[in-house]
């Protein structure tokens, strides 16, 4: 049986929280998606941006942003806790790309420290 495609798993740490902005996660997956030669659809994002101060959440493992960059073989997300300057970033794609390059400009763009990284292998 064939790969059907791969998927990173990213686990950083230690980010800069400075990094976990709308413009930085958009200038990140335009960097990923050149790097890979990955072909950028649609863009989706979830966070408290316009939600009124009174109903933004506070709760540590919940203040952040999530992104879903849709990608012509699947799609890239992240997910972004700023308190606790984590983000959590999975690359799916039936196109090979290396992840080497991914987890570099990952550390380069969120000034992180990987702690966990796997790549599952879809069949």
């Amino acid at each position: 049986m064939s790969d059907y495609g791969k998927e990173l798993i990213i686990d950083l740490h230690y980010c800069n929280p400075a990094q976990f902005t709308r413009a930085c996660i958009k200038d990140y997956f335009s960097k990923v998606c050149i790097l890979i030669n990955m072909e950028r659809c649609k863009l989706c994002w979830w966070d408290d941006l316009y939600t009124p101060k009174e109903e933004k959440e506070t709760e540590p493992h919940l203040v952040g942003t999530s992104a879903v960059q849709f990608i012509k073989t699947s799609n890239i997300t992240i997910h972004t806790l700023d308190i606790l300057c984590n983000a959590y970033i999975n690359i799916f794609s039936c196109k090979n790309f290396d992840e080497k390059i991914v987890i570099q400009v990952s550390q380069e763009c969120f000034e992180g420290e990987v702690v966990n990284k796997q790549i599952i292998r879809r069949i």
